[in-house]
């Protein structure tokens, strides 16, 4: 069913992963957790481990030279979310929120007004703790994407 559509993870800090296995393996559709450190990944067909070297940006990099329009990426990193997007994937937060073209540029501005607030000295919160609504959404959200890349015509 999956029409070529595969799930890329930016995976050290990804709080979904089980989650991510549940509906691929619903889906048939192939996982490739990258991580700059051994994680454990389930013994299943559909799924690969990619433990790429811990210099700086070397996950994102591995994802984003293999994104394209069948990807679907799993990451909280913005930068890496606008260069997925670029290739032509869908990217989808943890929390279930999709980084779009139209969403991105405000995304990566409001980074930048962050760490300068934080280079200043401001001292800011945290993103919010990860809730079960959170978890939710994630699902529905990439259940949506895989059916839509499901219906899409494969490029040749």
């Amino acid at each position: 069913m999956s029409g070529g559509a595969r799930i890329l993870v930016d995976a050290d800090a990804c709080p979904v992963k089980d989650e991510i296995y549940t509906v691929a393996w619903r889906h048939s559709v192939p996982v490739t957790v990258v991580s700059n450190a051994f994680l454990r990944v389930p013994a299943h067909p559909l799924i690969e481990r990619v433990t790429v070297s811990d210099g700086f940006d070397a996950a994102d990099d591995w994802i984003a030279e293999r994104t394209d329009d069948r990807s679907v990426v799993i990451t909280a990193d913005i930068l890496l979310a606008d260069r997925c997007l670029k290739a032509g994937g869908m990217v989808l937060s943890p929390t279930g929120k999709p980084f779009t073209t139209s969403s991105i540029g405000g995304a990566i501005a409001t980074r930048a007004i962050m760490a300068d607030l934080r280079a200043g000295g401001a001292q800011l919160g945290g993103p919010a703790p990860f809730s079960k609504a959170d978890r939710s959404r994630f699902l529905q959200a990439l259940d949506t994407a895989l059916v839509r890349l499901a219906r899409m015509p494969a490029k040749g």
